[in-house]
């Protein structure tokens, strides 16, 4: 590594690219993709291959400031049956287009809040996915759950749903920063939620915890993941807070100047990789840690770790399916996602149509780069022997982008062998701004990213 100060490093590196939860990038898609060519895709898929299903509950009953999600805060419980039921008539259009009931590997359900949802929703929810899709011993069901939501009765119902792991939103401990966010949330709330679930026999159990909110330092980034340490989660997903104003406005609400720069930022994430990796944790990626005998550190040991719209996953399907306003799909040929305003998405299901707005079609080129982009996120590397042996001779087009990336490391991130490319130990941390290198679409169109730190 050449002779350069950390602070210098994190200065040029830091600038904004995309979080690559999928290649192209969501920025790319447009309205030339749509109902049709959805339905063609849907056709298209064997018989024999289990797929996903994310479903989206665009609702909460309080607006954190912090949130980049498609959602909105609602004061009562009227709005959500309707939407459901849209829902649930989605899931039948699904069925039909695709001309066979698949069988299901994952059922995600993410908002907003999901954890609103009642027992009845959820028992309507369920039967309508049993009666058009499969659902196996092995099916992994997963709900993300706001502590604030539940009183203690919902725990009954997520058995019955069959929820095998769920997703806790924390953030962060401290009540200066909560309330800088609007994400009041106690300790004591915390644990009695996850008691609640391991009691119904929830058997993993997710912490979201975020690192670069306001007011944060090392001290209280340390201190609060710690506590959730002493929960024992089966994984932690370690987020950077992705300040998007121009697209989130309620993000405008969070006071910039207690915003922490880059540098800072990096420092937090640091002290909190290494409180939870004394702990026990595998790293995963570059924001996720898992017990090493969870799913997904199995998966990360044995390669097999996957990147999808709702960060590392060990979820091997080549298809999931997004249900739901704002939803997004990935299937073998392409990406599409649903109309992101409520009612409009209702009004389409409604009348008997998929809800698609936009998308894009992968071309060959776009496969070989997305394989690329997840082996560097995953892997933090990639082989020229296994890009050839996935995508025949277009593999070798990538010796001028090897080229091409080694000439814009100025800190010695990477190296290349010859055959292999892989991100030393120090550029962990700027694994998005390597991936960039090998995005031929960045170049298409303007966009902007959340900073790369």
């Amino acid at each position: 590594m050449k002779n350069i100060s950390e602070a210098e490093i994190v200065s040029r590196l830091s600038a904004p690219v995309p979080r690559y939860t999928s290649y192209p990038t969501a920025p790319h898609f447009h309205d030339g993709v749509g109902e049709a060519e959805y339905g063609k895709w849907l056709r298209q898929l064997p018989e024999h291959e289990g797929l996903s299903l994310y479903i989206h509950v665009p609702f909460c009953d309080r607006m954190c400031w912090f949130c980049g999600c498609h959602t909105k805060q609602i004061n009562r419980y009227d709005p959500i049956p309707p939407y459901l039921s849209a829902v649930r008539q989605e899931i039948v259009l699904l069925r039909d287009a695709i001309g066979f009931s698949p069988s299901l590997n994952r059922v995600h359900l993410g908002g907003g809040s999901p954890s609103m949802l009642r027992r009845d929703d959820l028992e309507r929810l369920r039967t309508s996915i049993d009666t058009h899709f499969h659902l196996h011993e092995g099916t992994e069901i997963s709900i993300e759950i706001d502590p604030s939501d539940l009183s203690g009765e919902e725990f009954a119902a997520y058995k019955a749903f069959g929820v095998t792991r769920a997703s806790i939103g924390v953030q962060d401990f401290d009540e200066r920063v909560q309330e800088a966010i609007n994400r009041p949330q106690t300790f004591m709330q915390t644990a009695a939620v996850v008691e609640g679930l391991r009691g119904v026999g929830v058997r993993s159990l997710n912490i979201d915890a975020l690192y670069g909110l306001p007011y944060q330092t090392e001290e209280t980034v340390a201190q609060s993941i710690e506590q959730v340490r002493t929960l024992e989660p089966d994984r932690v997903a370690l987020f950077g807070y992705a300040h998007v104003p121009w697209m989130k406005p309620n993000q405008k609400l969070i006071p910039e100047a207690a915003l922490p720069d880059a540098l800072a930022r990096v420092r937090q994430a640091n002290v909190a990789s290494d409180i939870l990796q004394d702990g026990g944790y595998l790293p995963i990626g570059m924001d996720h840690f898992a017990l090493p005998q969870d799913s997904l550190a199995i998966a990360a040991v044995e390669g097999r770790l996957r990147r999808n719209f709702q960060g590392y996953t060990d979820d091997p399907c080549a298809t999931l399916l997004g249900v739901g306003a704002s939803s997004i799909g990935h299937l073998p040929a392409g990406y599409i996602q649903n109309d992101t305003a409520t009612g409009n998405y209702m009004r389409t299901v409604a009348s008997g149509r998929l809800p698609v707005s936009r998308g894009i079609a992968l071309t060959d080129e776009d496969k070989l780069h997305a394989d690329i982009i997840e082996n560097l996120m995953c892997r933090y590397a990639f082989s020229i022997s296994a890009l050839r042996r996935d995508h025949g001779p277009l593999a070798d087009r990538i010796a001028s982008h090897i080229q091409d990336a080694l000439d814009a490391d100025a800190h010695d991130l990477a190296i290349f062998d010859g055959d292999t490319f892989w991100i030393q130990p120090h550029g962990h941390g700027f694994v998005r701004t390597v991936a960039s290198w090998f995005d031929t679409r960045m170049k298409e169109k303007a966009a902007r990213y959340s900073m790369a730190v």
